[in-house]
């Protein structure tokens, strides 16, 4: 039962996307993180859907026979927070968020309104984490 999904790679060019991210602060957060996340991965950033960049693809199937694709890990700079597509079950997850910084979390989602709130350094330890634990059927 293969469906489509409403998040799917596009052509978009990712610099003319962060071009338009808006306030500057956050354009300037998602570049970097843009480039944290492409060293960590070694794969080029893509637009999936308007507002995600992503990095690597992750296949999967649930057990309703439903399978997809989606970007392995990725972010989209949001006018109010960056929010991480990570997922939730990565080793030591809750230990790197206790030390990460000023953040909330929702479901499968990391939010930081500001890299100058987090530990850049476990930020990276979790997209890290993230991208060497993830594979199929891990979707959020």
């Amino acid at each position: 039962m293969a469906t489509t999904n409403k998040t799917q790679p596009t052509a978009v060019s990712v610099a003319a996307f962060l071009d338009r991210v808006e306030p500057d602060q956050r354009r300037a957060d998602a570049e970097i993180v843009t480039d944290l996340m492409a060293r960590v991965s070694g794969e080029p950033a893509t637009m999936w859907g308007p507002s995600i960049i992503g990095f690597g693809v992750n296949r999967y199937r649930y057990e309703s026979g439903r399978e997809g694709e989606i970007c392995r890990i990725g972010f989209s700079p949001r006018k109010a927070q960056l929010v991480f597509y990570l997922g939730t079950s990565f080793p030591y997850r809750d230990a790197m968020l206790a030390g990460l910084g000023k953040h909330s979390t929702g479901k499968g989602c990391l939010y930081v309104k500001k890299l100058a709130d987090v530990d850049m350094a476990v930020l990276e330890r979790m997209v890290a984490a993230s991208w060497a634990h993830k594979g199929p059927n891990d979707v959020a």
